[in-house]
């Protein structure tokens, strides 16, 4: 079996475009008593969908949500965790602010959500898959986890980095410097 990471349709388009190549986390409800951290170093991106995604990003209104087929998961994208760090400070989080699509509101609110106050951040690579994953939805799909159990893909899926090595070096240069 396979691991998926289940995040914002929208961020996954970011990421698919190359726009962002991080994903700020807090954890929730359904992360156990230890709370949420990055467990997996490689995974498949999850694209999960809400009403008020597009008002809780930078993009512009009236953006299309992605519609996605209830019966069916696809996956398009894949990646490996390069880094992770746990940011306690606020003044890096807004840092951080040109690296991603969430507005500041949403970020602050996964900061200051729970005890201690901070946010997880990992830095991926990305990679497009040369073909659809699809395997039928599930019940134990859903849910407000972060991280769920998937078939594993044909062996005919193959990946290719979003960013050309030149482009990721740079983005994890100056994410770098904010820390």
């Amino acid at each position: 079996m396979s691991i998926a990471f289940k995040e914002w349709a929208l961020i996954c388009d970011a990421l698919a475009r190359g726009d962002q190549s991080i994903i700020i986390r807090k954890g929730g409800i359904a992360e156990g008593r230890d709370g949420f951290r990055f467990q997996h170093d490689a995974f498949f991106l999850f694209p999960t969908v809400f009403h008020e995604q597009v008002e809780r990003t930078t993009l512009p209104p009236g953006t299309p949500l992605p519609v996605l087929n209830p019966d069916e998961i696809t996956l398009s994208l894949y990646a490996k965790v390069e880094w992770t760090e746990l940011v306690t400070d606020w003044s890096k989080v807004q840092r951080l602010a040109p690296f991603h699509i969430w507005k500041e509101e949403v970020v602050k609110e996964r900061f200051h959500y729970d005890e201690p106050a901070g946010v997880h951040v990992a830095f991926l690579r990305v990679y497009r898959l040369n073909q659809p994953f699809r395997f039928p939805n599930a019940p134990k799909y859903g849910g407000c986890r972060s991280w769920v159990t998937i078939p594993d893909p044909d062996p005919s899926i193959t990946w290719e980095p979003v960013l050309d090595d030149a482009a990721h070096a740079a983005r994890a240069a100056a994410l770098r410097a904010v820390f």
